[in-house]
């Protein structure tokens, strides 16, 4: 255990899992804001600690679930030629899924998505239906991000402590991150980028095109810096033309 932690890859890999599960996870914090506001006044802060408490014990349950399938290397059929095992299964349709969901957010936010299709909106009626609500959908949203998790990390550990990092961040920060992504789309849009770019390499390792992981880490890596270097040169541009 010791030497995983010496790794420089493993932190390369703990970083970049804990920022996506951040990032994405700031739909979570939207619906749980607004379900919890259906609720009196009084319960509202304990329902959102309790709801993100459940949720993290789902999505936990969901990655071990989908890590022990991913550990199946048996074939089960074959096409063209070529083995398919349940961990190759695991890849190619996660895979899919994070391309076509990463497409689908990154129309969204392109082109809008209308308020009646807003899974958001949906009113709660008592504590625990607001306490199920932030479960069930807390699965659906972070589908996504635990699927990347299970394709980029080797060692189940590393996936765990990304979701207990998010999970934090979500609990001490969540105010200042939302609205640090509402000024700043680009950021999600980036992460979005990065969910395609993960689909796409669980597709190729599925079908035994392997990948480099540091070639995927040195894209993502340029990305990010980019953004930053992005980030800085926007907030000097708008300290300029502030009124003195």
């Amino acid at each position: 255990m010791t030497e995983l932690f010496l790794d420089p890859q493993t932190w390369m890999t703990l970083i970049t899992l804990s920022s996506i599960e951040i990032v994405l996870g700031i739909d979570n914090l939207v619906f749980i804001s607004i379900a919890v506001s259906k609720l009196p006044y009084a319960q509202r802060e304990r329902a959102r600690k309790f709801g993100i408490a459940v949720a993290c014990i789902t999505r936990i349950l969901l990655l071990l679930t989908l890590a022990w399938l991913a550990g199946l290397t048996s074939d089960l059929f074959s096409v063209f030629g070529q083995g398919i095992s349940v961990r190759d299964l695991v890849l190619i349709l996660g895979g899919a899924f994070l391309l076509v969901k990463g497409s689908a957010e990154i129309k969204d936010m392109i082109i809008g998505e209308s308020e009646e299709s807003d899974i958001h909106t949906k009113p709660a009626a008592s504590f625990m239906s607001v306490i199920a609500q932030i479960a069930v959908i807390d699965i659906v949203f972070s589908l996504d991000s635990v699927i990347a998790a299970v394709g980029m990390a080797d060692e189940t550990i590393i996936m765990v402590i990304a979701i207990l990092a998010a999970v934090a961040v979500m609990l001490l920060a969540s105010k200042p991150l939302g609205e640090f992504i509402d000024r700043n789309p680009t950021v999600k849009m980036l992460a979005l980028a990065f969910i395609v770019l993960v689909g796409a390499y669980l597709v190729a390792d599925g079908f035994e095109h392997h990948v480099p992981k540091a070639y995927i880490y040195g894209a993502m890596g340029f990305s990010a810096l980019v953004e930053v270097l992005n980030l800085a040169a926007k907030r000097r541009a708008q300290r300029g033309v502030l009124p003195q």
